[in-house]
């Protein structure tokens, strides 16, 4: 997944008899290329940085292609997680060093819970996991090893994994009884730079209301004992992508991994990070960290 947002223009159309129309306001956006999964045959296979030691390695072909982005900034003041898949907020932290794990596992962590409360109505929030990612050629510090941004376009759970993450998290017994009584479980990411604004590898995020079940290629994910599952995303010319310009620290994006509910909403959001157009190999590297939660709404 705002004072910025709240500036955004409405896509409510004017009440009969309000007046004429001011003219539109051209929509910024920006071609760029993405790596979508090339379909084949065979179960694709990924291996996990924390497997490899290094940059994961994909047994599977991607291939490029140049998509329009449209400005975020412009078009999203109603975005919504449950049509969408995504939001931006504007959401400022306390933390002053978003390295410093002790200070994430406590009073960062309890920012992002109290932030989903609000903007969920959740009754409970439990985070599992934190990942720091950098463009710069070493990477972003992680307990795990170094990480670099995500360079293909991918949802990190899927119709699988998704509830088989949430019963790890929360424990099988308990997803069980919440599912029972009728709640419901989001998987959220809450992405935000670590430094800003960001001027290289932004993300580009898909409207998940354009992807095509079809086109979302389960994949898996291998860890040290264990295997998980994602989707890649091959591409289909009706998909509709946006991007938040210059993002600064003060901001996140909430983006749905998954949704127990299959009623029609969004429940998977592709995303990747890609280069800008005109991106300056001198401008100051993407840092950003993105805290993983299940959200529980009863």
């Amino acid at each position: 997944m705002t004072a910025i947002a709240s500036a955004l223009p409405s896509r409510e159309p004017l009440p009969t008899g309000a007046g004429p129309l001011a003219a539109p306001r051209p929509v910024t956006t920006v071609r760029a290329p993405l790596n979508f999964i090339r379909p084949q045959a065979d179960k694709p296979v990924l291996e996990s940085a924390a497997l490899t030691g290094g940059a994961p390695r994909e047994l599977f072909a991607v291939a490029a292609r140049e998509v329009e982005m449209r400005d975020l900034r412009e078009e999203g003041q109603d975005f919504e997680l449950d049509r969408e898949g995504f939001a931006l907020r504007r959401s400022p932290t306390a933390v002053d060093d978003l390295y410093d794990d002790d200070a994430v596992e406590t009073a960062y962590y309890s920012e992002i819970e109290a932030l989903l409360k609000r903007e969920l109505g959740a009754s409970r929030v439990a985070i599992f996991d934190a990942t720091r990612r950098s463009d710069a050629t070493s990477g972003a510090a992680n307990r795990d090893g170094a990480r670099g941004p995500a360079g293909r376009v991918h949802v990190d759970y899927t119709e699988k994994s998704g509830p088989q993450r949430a019963a790890d998290v929360l424990g099988e017994a308990e997803v069980a009884r919440l599912l029972d009584a009728g709640a419901r479980i989001l998987q959220v990411n809450v992405w935000r730079p670590i430094r800003g604004p960001v001027q290289r590898a932004p993300l580009a995020l898909a409207d998940a209301a354009s992807v095509r079940p079809e086109d979302l290629v389960a994949t898996d994910q291998l860890f040290p004992g264990r295997v998980g599952e994602i989707y890649h995303l091959a591409h289909h010319p009706g998909q509709r992508w946006y991007y938040a310009p210059q993002m600064t620290r003060d901001e996140v994006l909430l983006i749905k991994g998954w949704d127990s509910l299959d009623d029609g909403r969004a429940r998977f959001t592709p995303h990747s990070a890609f280069v800008l157009p005109d991106q300056r190999e001198d401008a100051p590297p993407r840092e950003s960290i993105e805290i993983r939660t299940f959200v529980v709404i009863e």
